[in-house]
C-alpha cells in the first residue's frame, strides 16, 4: 500500500479507525480485524481513550502485541469519562497520556491528538504540556481534531518555533459532508501550514458502502441500525439516499465499488494523508484497504462535484 506523511510519521494511505473495539467488537473479533488490517498493508491505527468505554486502547494494544513497532498508533484525549474530567489543561494532559500508555501497553504514542478544543484552556498551555511529552519521548507527534480553520491558525501561531506544533487535523469529511472545503476552510489552512488532514467518517456512517437501500430499514447490526430513530431518519433521508444512488450508479459505470469511489475521492486531495475507516469484520478491512488503490481522473471528480456540490 502507498504511504504518505504525518509530520515525521510515515503511514498507510488507508488507516483503521478503532472506535468499534470494546463496543461492537470483543477482544477476539478485534484481533481478527487487526490481523486483516496488517495483512492488507494497513500500518496506521487510530483510537481514543473514550472509545469502547476505554477498552478500545486496551484491545488494540493486545491485538498488536509484538507487532507494535511495525505500526503507527494514534490516540486522542480530552473528552470526559468516568473518573476523568477531560479537557486539555496541562495537568490533565499529563494524566491522560499515562492512562493511554498503560491501556495500550506501549512506551510511546506516535500521534497524540486533542479530541476537541478546550475553550477553558489557552492553546499555548496545552501545547506546552504536549511539548514536554515529546521531549520525554512518550509522544512522537501531536495533532488536533474537530477544529475550525481559525483555531488551527491560532494553534500554529501559538506554537511559534517551540517545536510543539500540530502536524495533523482530524475532522469530519466525506463526499456527502464537504464542509472543510472552500476558501479559508480547514483543508486550505492545512495546505497552507503543511498540516496533514485525516478525514473521519469517510464512508458517511456506512452510507457510502452501498449496503443501505431507500425505503428499507438499515441492515440488522449495522452502525445506523443502532442509532436513535430520528438520527437514522436524518441520515437515510430521501434526498441523501437519492444522492447515494447516483454515486453508486456512477461508480458502477466506472467499474469500481462505492467504497472505492469514496476512498479514492478523498485520496485525490493531496492534503489527506490517510483515510481512517472503521470496520467490524476482516472482509470490511480488506475492502477498505483495496479501495486505497483507486485513482479517479478529472472527469470522475467533476461528475462527483455535479452530484454533490461543495
Amino acid at each position: 500500500m502507498d504511504t504518505r506523511r504525518i509530520g515525521s510519521l510515515e503511514v498507510s494511505i488507508v488507516g483503521l479507525g478503532c472506535n468499534n473495539f470494546g463496543g461492537r467488537l470483543d477482544q477476539e473479533r478485534t484481533t481478527a480485524v487487526v490481523d486483516a488490517a496488517l495483512d492488507s498493508g494497513i500500518t496506521f491505527f487510530d483510537t481514543a481513550d473514550i472509545y469502547g468505554e476505554t477498552r478500545s486502547e486496551e484491545y488494540l494494544g493486545k491485538a498488536l502485541g509484538p507487532r507494535r513497532d511495525d505500526v503507527v498508533v494514534a490516540t486522542k484525549f480530552g473528552v470526559p469519562y468516568e473518573g476523568h474530567e477531560g479537557g486539555a489543561a496541562p495537568a490533565y494532559v499529563r494524566r491522560a497520556v499515562h492512562d493511554s500508555l498503560r491501556r495500550l501497553g506501549t512506551d510511546r504514542i506516535d500521534l497524540y491528538q486533542v479530541h476537541f478544543p478546550d475553550a477553558n484552556t489557552p492553546i499555548a498551555d496545552t501545547l506546552g504540556a504536549l511539548r514536554e511529552l515529546v521531549t520525554q519521548g512518550v509522544v512522537r507527534e501531536i495533532g488536533c481534531s474537530n477544529v475550525t480553520a481559525d483555531q488551527l491558525r491560532e494553534a500554529d501561531t501559538a506554537a511559534g518555533g517551540s517545536g510543539a506544533r500540530f502536524v495533523s487535523v482530524q475532522n469530519h469529511y466525506n463526499i456527502l459532508h464537504r464542509e472543510p472545503e472552500g476558501p479559508g476552510g480547514v483543508l486550505q489552512v492545512c495546505g497552507d501550514l503543511d498540516v496533514a488532514f485525516l478525514p473521519y467518517f469517510p464512508l458517511a456512517n456506512g452510507l457510502l458502502t452501498g449496503k443501505y437501500r431507500p425505503g428499507r430499514p438499515p441492515p440488522e447490526g449495522s452502525r445506523i441500525a443502532g442509532m436513535p430513530t430520528q438520527r437514522t431518519a436524518d441520515l437515510m433521508s430521501e434526498k441523501a439516499m437519492a444522492v447515494v444512488g447516483e454515486l453508486g450508479a456512477m461508480a458502477a459505470e466506472a467499474s469500481c465499488s462505492l467504497v472505492d469511489l469514496a476512498v479514492g475521492w478523498l485520496l485525490s486531495r493531496p492534503v489527506v494523508s490517510s483515510v481512517i475507516a472503521g470496520a467490524t469484520t476482516p472482509d470490511q478491512v480488506r475492502a477498505n484497504a483495496a479501495a486505497g488503490a483507486t485513482r479517479l481522473d478529472a472527469g470522475l471528480l467533476a461528475r462527483v462535484d455535479a452530484i454533490v456540490p461543495d
